[in-house]
């Protein structure tokens, strides 16, 4: 069975087990340590291996299969995680920008607030990345009906006097 599954696996049971906010209790202490870690040593491509990112951060292989499985949209180069064991040793190269927005994207508060982007990016930099997310979500209706067009209903009547009213 691939690491990725035995993560999937054990998020299931957890949950069942100790409930959901025990397990995001849990989860989000880990990987608050180890974006503190990653973000202060930005300036360098971390290569580790997934049991050693464990033992340096006493957890288990799963629960850094899982960071990783968060991370891997932000890398240069996203791993294969079905692929990937707890002895693979992984180059963690992040794009810390792209990785600063999805963070933003995954409401995660907890990481994109820390202290760490502080020596990464400007206060503007991040208000820039900010601004670019928030223009990502908001949907615009570009197709703009006017009053005199014909329905969208399909009733033949002009949009004022059926729908528009």
């Amino acid at each position: 069975m691939s690491l990725y599954k035995q993560w999937t696996d054990m998020v299931v049971e957890y949950v069942k087990y100790k409930g959901e906010q025990a397990f995001w209790a849990e989860y989000m202490e880990i990987e608050t340590a180890i974006y503190k870690d990653l973000l202060s040593r930005h300036k360098e491509v971390v290569t580790v291996t997934i049991e050693d990112l464990a033992k340096k951060h006493n957890t288990t292989p799963e629960f850094i299969m899982g960071f990783v499985d968060g991370i891997n949209d932000s890398l240069k180069a996203p791993k294969d995680l079905e692929a990937l064991t707890a002895t693979d040793e992984i180059s963690l190269e992040i794009d810390l920008e792209k990785l600063y927005f999805n963070m933003l994207d995954a409401k995660a508060e907890y990481l994109y607030t820390l202290p760490q982007w502080e020596g990464i990016f400007s206060v503007e930099k991040r208000k820039e990345i900010q601004k670019k997310y928030r223009d990502s979500v908001i949907v615009r209706n570009e197709n703009k009906i006017g009053r005199n067009d014909p329905c969208t209903c399909g009733s033949g009547k002009k949009y004022k006097k059926c729908c528009g009213k």
